[in-house]
């Protein structure tokens, strides 16, 4: 019997290895496949599509008769919303599962022996690529049929359906190179996969923003609201654009050349190839590197302590021993409050996140002041600046305390101190203490920015032409002023976000305790931050909006509303505004709800941290040994 390796084309069978049958791709599709988190994650992701699909048009169609022209635009409204989510779970679902390209091949070890077997390094990246892209493209091929049903009612095109596929799809293959670029230059460790999250989290953040602050200032395409040079380099812009023409008008046929065209008349085509381009480069610089060493061959070693360690009180590389320092009263607490600065990276990105961000908190309001910047053109750069600084923040906080315990569980330092005369509710609370101390500078910059506006309004704008007053229409209260920030602000919002970021981090270290790895355990805090954040914010936003009276004190239980209705109270506020009492009761309203929320994150905090020092033993000894 001949084998069919004799007989096929030597080029036939490369391609083959190369991409279905490589070897790489098939370990990871199949043990991937055993493993019951991904069932749960591709189940959770088609429930939460395919019910907030029947919400929406259940809640759209409503009960009473409609033509065929009203379900055509009721389920065209439908596929626009459910494109917007997929997208938003496809963006983070994507570095869930890219999550292991990073932490798992980022080990020497695991390249040492990956180096010795007779695969080629074309075969060793695209294998990796391939076969963590296969669970995220299984998901989006099995949504394909439930967005097709929205065309039983008309309204919806298969060029949208498609459009919006082809967005998502490069998207995930841009989010994949990336992390398997990471992962090949060898630079990058288990701590660097929610670097890598706040990364995408954040260019999504800023790339909006300065997409919105462009069109407000009248420098987009079709008269100055339509798309700008962002919207080709964010996939939901990318996104707004196919299915919001109307509102997200490109430039017209043939008006522009070179880049402008690309960029101003095609951004959807424009997204979708230059993704494809810089994905093929980072491959193509990535099968250059993988048997080579990495990125790790740019870095050299140099004896003695350089000039920009010893400016931050460093030793040299490498070195045994360090400058006396005095410890806390609580040594946990002072390590995770200093420890964190113990490298060089560490604190330039700290400091710079300080120096930069305070900067242009300040230039924020100088630019309003001298009139370049209208109020809204104020609110919205002020919003997205306080949401993107908060959210990234955040992120830190899970990630850090996610990692505080399990970490230290792998290296083996949890075994040491748990031999010292330290009792779980001084090491809890060390790590606690420790963590907000650290973050405190962090949060400093975005309530610094957000106090420095209301301070600026409370001083009534020091003289400034247009004054600082919006005035606006209100149903059921005709023309009234507010002001463009509210002067409480300041003081407010720190009532807040300071116990909801405790909170975050007493759950990131209830997982960190609980979890057996970094990765779960960083996975898991994700989720539930993010659910009850989500919860709360959703059910805040609009009750905050709809509800008289009590709707602003809802409102501020989540720090995404509370700052929304802190810089634009008629809009976060209107029931309660135009006919709940007026813009005061919003106001004490708000201010009620943000001690409760306070109370209630800080009783949370206390009943968590109160059940993990009741099981802190047992649940040390039943992972002990873990790594």
């Amino acid at each position: 019997m001949v084998s069919y390796h004799a007989v096929m084309p030597v080029f036939l069978r490369w391609l083959v290895y190369l991409i279905p049958l490589n070897p790489i791709a098939v370990r990871l599709v199949q043990n991937g496949s055993r493993r019951t988190r991904h069932l749960y994650i591709r189940a959770a992701y088609l429930a939460v599509l395919i019910l907030v699909l029947l919400w929406s048009l259940i809640a759209r169609l409503g009960g009473g008769e409609l033509d065929y022209r009203e379900l055509a635009i009721n389920a065209a409204a439908s596929f626009t919303f459910i494109a917007y989510l997929q997208l938003a779970l496809i963006c983070i679902l994507a570095p869930v599962f890219m999550a292991g390209a990073i932490a798992q091949e980022a080990s020497p070890r695991t390249w040492e022996v990956l180096l010795t077997t007779p695969l080629t390094a074309g075969q060793i990246v695209l294998g990796n690529l391939l076969g963590r892209l296969f669970f995220i493209i299984s998901l989006m091929v099995a949504t394909l049929p439930l967005f097709a049903l929205t065309q039983y009612f008309g309204g919806v095109s298969m060029r949208a359906i498609f459009g919006s596929f082809a967005i998502s799809a490069f998207a995930v293959l841009l989010v994949g190179t990336i992390a398997i670029a990471l992962s090949v230059s060898r630079l990058a460790g288990k701590r660097a996969v929610f670097a890598f999250y706040v990364c995408v989290i954040s260019y999504l953040a800023v790339t909006a923003g300065v997409d919105a602050f462009l069109r407000n200032a009248g420098h987009g395409a079709a008269g100055g609201g339509g798309v700008t040079w962002m919207t080709a380099i964010n996939p939901f812009l990318a996104l707004a654009a196919l299915l919001n023409p109307t509102d997200f008008p490109t430039a017209p046929e043939g008006t522009t050349t070179g880049l402008r065209n690309w960029f101003l008349e095609h951004p959807v085509r424009t997204w979708c190839y230059g993704s494809l381009l810089l994905s093929v480069l980072l491959m193509v610089v990535s099968t250059f590197t993988v048997r080579s060493g990495g990125l790790n061959l740019l870095s050299g070693e140099e004896g003695g302590i350089p000039w920009y360690r010893k400016l931050f009180g460093l030793g040299a590389a490498g070195a045994e021993t360090r400058p006396a320092r005095t410890v806390w009263h609580n040594p946990i607490a002072w390590r995770e409050a200093a420890a964190r600065n113990s490298t060089l990276g560490r604190i330039v990105a700290r400091y710079a996140f300080i120096g930069l961000g305070g900067l242009f908190g300040v230039a924020l309001v100088v630019l309003y002041h001298t009139g370049s910047m209208t109020h809204g053109d104020f609110r919205g750069a002020l919003l997205a600046t306080v949401w993107g600084e908060l959210g990234v923040i955040t992120l830190v906080a899970i990630n850090m305390a996610a990692t505080a315990i399990s970490r230290e569980r792998e290296d083996g330092t949890l075994d040491l101190l748990l031999t010292t005369p330290i009792t779980p509710s001084s090491y809890l609370f060390g790590k606690l203490r420790g963590l907000i101390s650290y973050l405190l500078p962090l949060l400093a910059v975005p309530l610094g920015t957000l106090a420095l506006a209301s301070f600026y309004v409370l001083l009534g704008g020091l003289g400034r032409a247009e004054g600082v007053s919006v005035t606006t229409q209100v149903p059921g209260a005709g023309a009234i002023s507010v002001p463009v920030v509210l002067p409480e602000a300041g003081i407010v919002a720190p009532v807040v976000v300071l116990p909801f970021i405790a909170f975050c981090v007493m759950v990131g270290l209830q997982w960190s305790l609980r979890s057996k790895g970094t990765i779960s355990s960083v996975v898991a805090t994700v989720g539930v931050v993010g659910a009850v954040a989500g919860m709360s914010g959703l059910c805040g936003w609009q009750a905050a909006l709809s509800v008289a009276w009590i709707g602003p004190a809802l409102g501020a239980l989540c720090p995404g509303p509370l700052i929304f209705a802190l810089v634009s109270p008629e809009n976060a506020m209107s029931q309660t505004v135009s006919g709940g009492g007026g813009l005061e009761t919003a106001r004490i309203s708000l201010a009620i709800g943000a001690v409760a929320a306070a109370v209630i994150y800080c009783v949370v905090v206390y009943a968590i941290q109160s059940g993990l020092v009741r099981t802190f033993d047992m649940t040390v000894r039943k992972l002990a040994g873990v790594r």
